[in-house]
């Protein structure tokens, strides 16, 4: 079949002297020589051997028992040598609005794609939405003999059933819970460039549901294709690595011409970014975008998965689960932080969202609900909890007589404090970081998450229902450091306190919050003086001065507005 690959090509607009070369390696013992060759490209040399491949690892894929096949496609389409008419198929509104690109086919394997894409419709009921279904049909065409196929590649995508495993986003909601997915990775592992789209868009998560379409869709062709030759291999985790990397590219290029401090609405960040990555040609090749995108150090696959069920069930308790109306205000799926029903002494709308763009997607669904604030509650640290308890998780601001302005994410119950009985003990998760606003703008997060170097030799445990440690079931050693989830608490971790799990403690004559040899915030049982230096817990400078007194001090809370 390999040696028939390439008849929906239109050669001409390729150019490329892969055609006729001979094929290369396909058989492959070695996970880490497969793995190896996908990301270097080694398969471009010859289409012959890249349609091999691609079958050869489509086949293997682990899928539902019945699972439509090319026969499927012959007995309900017909003759797949036919040219189509690509308004006789109509594409399903499930794609939205997605249309087929032509990646260098013939004029008429569009009308292929199209009735592949008609026929996957038929035989997939249960897809509600997949956008990147048609450019995924474009893709395979160049390396399948036939449109049955393609259709066959394609039903196997989607049916895989491998846990853990996805391919192709199917529901709305894998595909918004996606999205909000890399927004985490992006302020996580892209700091500089996170900062860029934070200064310059309006809306951040609306830049960032542009995500997938940067990859699948708006590369030109020999790159996505290099992409879909790691993908096939690793799964859905390559996409986020290329999409992280075109924005590390992305702002670079910013920076080099100047356009990095332009404000504009989101619009325009979003069709700057298109012709960036359309145009990307000029700036980095195929070789160095896979090179960036592998050199990123992300979590385990399992890991994603985690943050992306999390990212799911914040979306299901909002009623998020189908594609909202055009009427519908995109806040309800974005971040948003409604101005004018936001009243802080510390912060103005702006400042707040900032903060907002920095914490975990699934929280910043909510809008900001002003939980404890000195000015009304009085300064007293008993008050302080009586009124953040049964709030997870809350935001702190400080104001100091000195004009700073600092303050921490706190991704635990102030609650959770009483399990230590009188004594102080920390808790919480990695989630948590701490900022400072005023003079500079800055975020530290828990310092594993960039040197999980520095946790070594350490076992994470859980307790049963008794109470009693076992080992936490985890995919690599123990040892390994990538498995410090920060979604789970300081307490799962047998780690002492030169290895940063201190988040956050209290108890009647203090609150602490980061600790190892320094604490990043102290302050005391009255609310009025204060302590910062430099901790292990989030590698921080000094927030603002560090023995300050507090002018104000304000908890916020975060309301579910979208599920009343």
């Amino acid at each position: 079949m390999a040696a028939d690959c390439g008849v929906f090509v239109d050669w001409s607009q390729l150019g490329d002297g892969s055609r006729d070369a001979t094929p290369g390696k396909t058989d492959y013992k070695d996970l880490k020589e497969l793995k190896q060759h996908a990301r270097s490209g080694y398969w471009a040399k010859s289409h012959a051997q890249r349609a091999a491949m691609y079958q050869q690892l489509l086949k293997a894929l682990p899928c539902r028992t019945v699972t439509p096949d090319a026969a499927v496609y012959r007995d309900i389409v017909g003759n797949s040598k036919s040219k189509r008419n690509p308004s006789t198929y109509l594409l399903p509104e499930f794609v939205d609005g997605t249309a087929v690109p032509r990646y260098c086919l013939k004029d008429e394997s569009v009308g292929s794609a199209h009735a592949v894409i008609s026929c996957v419709a038929g035989q997939f009921p249960d897809i509600s939405y997949c956008p990147s279904l048609p450019v995924m049909t474009a893709l395979l065409l160049h390396w399948c003999a036939d449109e049955a196929q393609c259709f066959e590649s394609i039903s196997r995508m989607l049916a895989c059933n491998e846990p853990g495993r996805r391919l192709l986003d199917q529901t709305f909601l894998a595909y918004q819970s996606a999205c909000m997915t890399f927004g985490d990775l992006m302020h996580k592992y892209c700091p500089t460039a996170h900062k860029l789209i934070v200064a310059t868009a309006t809306d951040v998560m609306e830049v960032y549901s542009d995500w997938q379409r940067w990859v699948l869709g708006d590369l030109p062709f020999n790159y996505a294709a290099r992409v879909l030759d790691v993908f096939l291999v690793e799964g859905y985790k390559v996409l986020y690595r290329v999409a992280l990397a075109i924005l590390k590219f992305y702002r670079k290029q910013c920076v080099a011409s100047g356009s990095a401090l332009t404000k504009q609405d989101s619009a325009g960040v979003r069709g700057d970014i298109q012709v960036f990555v359309q145009n990307i040609s000029k700036y980095v090749t195929p070789d160095k975008l896979m090179d960036k995108a592998f050199s990123i150090r992300l979590f385990s696959r399992k890991e994603i998965t985690l943050l992306q069920l999390a990212n799911e069930k914040s979306l299901q308790q909002k009623g998020i689960t189908v594609k909202q109306k055009s009427s519908v205000k995109r806040q309800n799926v974005h971040l948003a932080v409604n101005a004018d029903n936001f009243s802080s002494e510390i912060v103005s709308a702006k400042d707040i969202r900032d903060i907002w763009s920095w914490i975990p997607e699934r929280f910043a669904l909510c809008q900001p609900q002003l939980l404890f604030t000195t000015s009304t509650h009085g300064c007293s640290l008993n008050r302080f909890y009586s009124h953040c308890e049964g709030y997870e998780p809350t935001l702190m601001l400080i104001k100091t007589t000195e004009r700073e302005v600092c303050g921490a994410f706190l991704s635990t119950d102030w609650e959770e404090r009483k399990r230590g009985g009188n004594k102080l003990s920390f808790f919480g998760t990695g989630e948590c970081f701490v900022f400072k606003m005023k003079p500079e703008m800055e975020r530290y997060e828990w310092v594993i998450i960039k040197h999980p170097e520095l946790a070594n030799a350490t076992q994470p445990v859980t307790e049963d229902q008794a109470g009693n440690s076992s080992p936490l079931s985890l995919e690599k050693p123990a040892t390994d450091p990538s498995h410090l989830s920060p979604f789970l608490s300081a307490r799962h971790f047998n780690l002492n306190s030169r290895n940063t799990s201190m988040f956050m403690a209290g108890n009647i004559d203090s609150i602490i919050i980061g600790g190892g040899d320094g604490n990043a915030l102290y302050i005391d049982s009255e609310l009025n003086h204060g302590r910062t230096e430099r901790c292990l817990t989030f590698d921080n400078p000094p927030l603002c001065a560090e023995s300050f007194q507090i002018a104000l001090l304000e908890v916020w809370g975060f309301k579910d507005t979208m599920s009343t």
